[in-house]
């Protein structure tokens, strides 16, 4: 196994239009991810956290190429697919595919099964459906399944069906976009089991999105914590789950639901007053600002940047 990256994401900067407030008005854009980089070496996996609206969905889309960026560079095995032709890219998607939320949403109700996971596969119809058998039984599941159709499935077992779809091809890379959060606790916990079995078998790379830090722990060797669109924080994930140095991290491990040992109620930690909105547009300070109890002047009129901590991990954080 290499360290070589099988995913890079250099200076990443992906802008949404807005609409306008009149036909002679200015353009606006809101940016959704505002200068994002880093690297998963193969085999490894990388958790990207945050609140809802940090971002962190919006990567997931220009990775997979269903989001062109507005600036920066996506490489995946070291093929820069932000410039890549589309035709040639519609063939390069063999290596990498992706694991949606909705384990229901994601598979079309009118297909079977084999139809379904053989659907990425560009060869014969015989290769397909030898290639689909093989990899429904990889998730769990026998390839009598796939004669039959989503419904009348449960919603661990529509998962692993998306799992399958997604491991058909055989690729490098698995963006996997809140695989678990629609599944209740004790499916939860199976899915993820085999999505850690997969990549220890498969030898795969994970860019695996949640914003439950307990999720990526278990899956996850290494974090990046972001808000607003930018990294605030990346490294090992248990040295940062452990030691959390940003302020926003830390309010994010503190907001884990915990077991009170006194009262054996599961509790959650307070939370900070300030509602403001993680996708509001950029000013030239720190974002986290408002909500931020150790801010000081430098924080309104200077963005920190990533730097590199004696642990190992990096904060983007004037204080710390």
């Amino acid at each position: 196994m290499t360290d070589a990256p099988v995913l890079e994401l250099d200076n990443l900067i992906l802008d949404y239009p807005l609409k306008r407030e009149s036909l002679f008005a200015e353009p606006r854009s809101l940016r959704a991810v505002d200068g994002v980089s880093f690297a998963i070496p193969r085999g490894r996996a990388l958790g990207l956290v945050g609140e809802s609206g940090c971002g962190k969905t919006s990567v997931a889309k220009t990775v997979m190429g269903l989001e062109q960026p507005t600036a920066g560079h996506i490489r995946i095995l070291g093929r820069d697919i932000a410039t890549m032709p589309r035709r040639e890219l519609l063939g390069f998607r063999r290596h990498f595919q992706m694991v949606f939320q909705d384990p229901y949403g994601s598979l079309d109700p009118r297909h079977t099964v084999g139809r379904i996971v053989a659907e990425p596969m560009r060869t014969s119809i015989a290769k397909a459906r030898k290639a689909a058998d093989e990899a429904l039984e990889a998730v769990g599941l026998s390839a009598g399944d796939a004669k039959k159709y989503p419904h009348q499935f449960s919603g661990g077992q529509r998962q692993r069906i998306a799992i399958a779809r997604a491991l058909v091809t055989r690729p490098e890379l698995v963006v996997a976009d809140e695989p678990v959060s629609a599944l209740d606790l004790s499916v939860q916990a199976q899915v993820l089991n085999l999505l850690r079995e997969l990549r220890e078998t498969l030898g795969l790379t994970y860019l695996f999105i949640s914003h439950d830090l307990a999720v990526v722990e278990y899956v996850c060797e290494d974090i990046v914590v972001m808000f607003a669109g930018r990294i605030v924080e990346r490294g090992a994930t248990r040295t940062v789950l452990s030691a959390p140095a940003h302020p926003y991290t830390v309010a994010l491990r503190e907001a884990m639901p915990r077991i009170d040992r006194a009262g054996g109620r599961r509790r959650r930690a307070s939370r900070t007053e300030d509602k403001s909105d993680a996708t509001a547009n950029r000013t030239a300070g720190c974002p986290y600002k408002p909500r931020c109890a150790l801010a000081i002047e430098r924080c309104g009129v200077e963005a920190p940047k990533l730097r590199l901590l004696a642990n190992g991990q990096e904060v983007a954080c004037h204080v710390v």
